[in-house]
C-alpha cells in the first residue's frame, strides 16, 4: 500500500510478543496483495483490468467489504469520496514527478473513466462490474485503515489486550498501555508560521486518521495542489489543510478524513456531526491566518 506499518504491543513474554507481531504483519502483507494499486498482480489491479469487458467479477470477502463501504460513502457524499478516481490519481502522480500541472484535455479524458456509478456491486453474488473501459480503482483512502483494523483484530484474537497499530498516519488502539488511561497520540499540525502546537489525544479502543497536503503536494506558481484529488473535478485540492478524524475503527477514520478533505470544512463538519461515534479536527490556512475547526465531540 506504499506506506510503512508499525506495531507496538504489550505481552506476557518476548516469544508470544514476537509471534503475535509476526502474524499481524503477515496479515497486513496478505491484504496488501488484495488492495495495492502499486502491485500489478494484486486483486484490485486485476479487477481494474476487467473494466469495460461487460462482465461481473467475483471478489474476495476483504475486497468486497472495502468496495461496499466505499460505495456507501460515495452515495452519502454525492461523489466527494470515490474509489474509481484511480485515473485522476495516476495523472497527478505524474504531475508531481514532472513538476507541472496536467493538461486540461488529459483530465477531461480521464473524467470519462471516473465515477462511482460506473462501478456496479451485486451483493447476492458478491461480484463487481466496472462498466467503462480503462477504469482504475484506488483504495488508498481506506485500505490502510482496513489493514490496521485487521492486524489489531488478529492481535486481540491471540490474547494481546494492549496494542497500537499504525499504517502511516492511520492508527488504531486496543487497550491502553499498563497503568495508562490510553495511548498518547500527537495529532499533526500544519508546517507553516502561525500553526498551532500539535495536540495530544488518547486512543483506547478507537482509531484516528489524518489526511492533508503536508507531505505529498505539487507547488506551481505559488499555489499548492494536494495529492488528494477531488473525484468530481479531477483537480488536486488547493486548500492547505490537515484533517484528523477519530472513529471507532481505522477504516472508518481513514475514509472519512479523505471525504472531509474533499467536502471542505463547512460541509465536512456537518457530515461528521451527523455520523455517530466520530469527531474531526481541521487545521487549515486559507490565507495568511491559520484556522482550527473542531466538531462537537473532538477532545478539548
Amino acid at each position: 500500500m506504499g506506506v510503512p506499518f508499525r506495531i507496538t504491543l504489550y505481552a506476557p513474554d518476548e516469544p508470544s510478543a514476537k509471534a503475535a507481531a509476526e502474524a499481524a504483519f503477515e496479515r497486513i502483507a496478505l491484504l496488501n496483495a488484495v488492495f495495492s494499486d502499486y502491485d500489478p498482480d494484486s486483486e484490485l489491479s486485476r479487477l481494474s483490468r476487467s473494466s469495460g469487458q461487460g462482465r461481473a467479477v467475483p471478489v474476495s470477502r476483504e475486497l468486497w467489504r472495502v468496495l461496499e463501504a466505499a460505495q456507501a460513502l460515495a452515495e452519502q457524499t454525492e461523489g466527494a469520496f470515490d474509489v474509481t478516481c484511480g485515473p485522476f490519481v495516476n495523472v497527478w502522480r505524474q504531475a508531481r514527478r514532472k513538476g507541472e500541472l496536467p493538461a486540461e484535455a488529459l483530465l477531461a479524458e480521464m473524467k470519462l473513466r471516473v465515477g462511482w456509478r460506473k462501478m456496479r456491486l451485486d451483493p447476492a453474488a458478491q461480484t463487481v462490474e466496472l462498466t467503462v473501459e480503462e477504469m482504475r480503482l484506488d483504495c488508498g483512502a481506506l485500505a490502510k485503515g482496513c489493514a490496521v483494523d485487521a492486524a489489531l483484530a488478529l492481535l486481540k484474537a491471540r490474547g494481546i489486550a494492549s496494542a497500537l497499530v499504525a499504517g502511516s498516519g492511520d492508527l488504531a488502539a486496543s487497550g491502553p498501555p499498563p497503568g495508562q488511561p490510553g495511548w498518547k497520540i500527537e495529532v499533526a499540525t500544519l508546517d507553516g508560521p502561525g500553526a498551532p502546537q500539535p495536540q495530544v489525544v488518547l486512543l483506547r479502543e478507537n482509531a484516528i486518521a489524518t489526511s492533508g497536503d503536508a507531505f505529498q503536494r505539487l507547488e506551481i506558481g505559488g499555489r499548492r495542489y494536494s495529492h488528494i484529488v477531488d473525484p468530481r473535478t479531477g483537480l488536486g485540492l488547493t486548500d492547505h489543510s490537515l484533517v484528523s478524524v477519530l472513529a471507532p475503527d481505522c477504516g472508518t477514520a481513514d475514509r472519512l478524513a479523505t471525504a472531509v478533505s474533499v467536502l471542505g470544512p463547512e460541509r465536512g463538519l456537518v457530515f461528521i456531526e451527523q455520523t455517530p461515534g466520530t469527531a474531526v479536527r481541521i487545521v487549515r490556512q486559507p490565507g495568511e491566518k491559520v484556522e482550527v475547526l473542531t466538531s462537537r465531540d473532538w477532545p478539548r
